[in-house]
Parts: C-alpha cells; structure tokens; sequence
C-alpha cells in the first residue's frame, strides 16, 4: 500500500508562496493521476489540482493563474507551487490520486494570514 506524507506548508502573508511537496512511499504512477486536495473545519474537502501519468493538469477556478501542480515520478513525488496566496487558501493540504485513492496521510497546513 501506498503511504503519502505531505510538507512544506506554513504561515505566509497574503501575495505570498508556498511549494508543498507529497512523498509517496510507493510508485505514484501505479496510481495514475494525482491531485491535490484541501479541508477546512467547516468545509467539504476540495480538489484543487490535478495532473495525469503524462502531466496533463487541471484546476480549480478559485486557483487557476496561481497555482502549478506538476510530479517526479521517478522520484515518487507530487508539487503544488502556490503563488499569489489568499486568505481563502487557509486550509489543510493533502495529495492523493484522483480516481485510485489510497489512505490519506497527514496533511500539510497552509496559513495565509496578515
């Protein structure tokens, strides 16, 4: 079974950027495509981005123009560079695959605060 274990998360001001990084202890292309997810206490977990085996992307409208997912398969990981941040970003980070989901690891928490 897959493990995913989320970093690089924090407390930046707004305007600001964070690249996030998810390492998975298995191959990430077994799982086809990936994507990026966040949560807040009293909200439905989101999708944010997402990108195939091949790099094809796809994202959110509330991130389009900021954000940038891409991945390293050969070194079983998965990016999310995140710029011009807004509060509204304040949220919980996870990554997993899109369709083929495996357990959910920690998540990074990204703060976006004055």
């Amino acid at each position: 079974q897959v493990q995913l274990v989320e970093s690089g998360g924090g407390l930046v001001p707004p305007g600001g950027s964070l690249r996030l990084s998810c390492a998975a202890s298995g191959s990430i292309f077994s799982i086809n495509a990936m994507g990026w997810y966040r949560q807040t206490p009293g909200k439905e977990r989101e999708l944010v981005a997402g990108i195939s085996n091949g790099g094809f992307t796809n994202y959110a409208d509330s991130v389009k123009g900021r954000f940038s997912i891409s991945r390293d398969n050969g070194k079983n990981m998965v990016f999310l560079q995140m710029n011009s941040l807004k509060p509204e970003d304040t949220a919980v980070y996870y990554c997993n695959g899109l369709r083929d989901k495996v357990s959910w690891g920690q998540g990074t928490q990204v703060t976006v605060s004055s």
